[in-house]
């Protein structure tokens, strides 16, 4: 007798509407998936089993309030979230990526994974378009720092040439932007996708 697999937002609308089951259903099938994502972000065990429970933690907490709506889309969207906790565990320990003179500035490079799958691209391209969009935000001269730094890869004397301010008023406004930016993503609530 061949098993049926009952598809994720069958389980997801279940859930929903009382079946605790579905959700262990779900949890198990992508457990394998969302849990060797995140280990391969932190290398370290208690960290990763940590980020995979705050993970479903917020993925019951959202579907209770009734606040889904991924259309069958569920495993990319516990991925995103999955993702997000993976960034504010490096925020919290400081071990974001520093704007160095390495190529271009990408939120992944302390999340680089030489085997971007077309999920994660399109998850990454997102995330990318939704930080451009909060830069746009910016007061001028802040942008006009961030641009430089971050995607003209300039260097803060360079900056400071071409803008005819000096290297510490350049390296303030970096400052601010960067302050500005995460206060917009804390007001709004902003998950770094769409």
């Amino acid at each position: 007798m061949k098993k049926v697999l009952i598809d994720d937002a069958i389980l997801v609308s279940n859930y929903i509407k009382g079946d605790e089951n579905s959700l262990a259903v779900l949890i198990e099938r992508h457990k394998q998936r969302i849990y060797s994502f995140v280990y391969s972000k932190v290398y370290d065990r208690d960290i990763a089993e940590d980020i995979f429970q705050d993970t479903f933690i917020k993925v019951i907490n959202t579907l209770k309030k009734g606040r889904y709506n991924e259309e069958g889309k569920f495993l990319p969207w516990v991925m995103r979230i999955a993702h997000n906790l993976v960034i504010d565990h490096f925020r919290r320990s400081n071990r974001m990526p520093k704007f160095d003179n390495s190529g271009e500035f990408s939120i992944f490079s302390v999340l680089s994974d030489n085997s971007l799958n077309a999920e994660k691209q399109i998850i990454k391209d997102q995330v990318e378009s939704d930080v451009r969009k909060l830069i746009e935000e910016l007061p001028e001269d802040q942008k006009e720092v961030l641009m430089m730094r971050v995607y003209k890869d300039m260097s803060f004397k360079e900056i400071s040439e071409r803008t005819g301010v000096s290297i510490n008023t350049a390296l303030g406004r970096m400052r601010y932007a960067l302050i500005n930016i995460r206060k917009t993503i804390e007001k709004h609530n902003i998950v770094l996708t769409n």
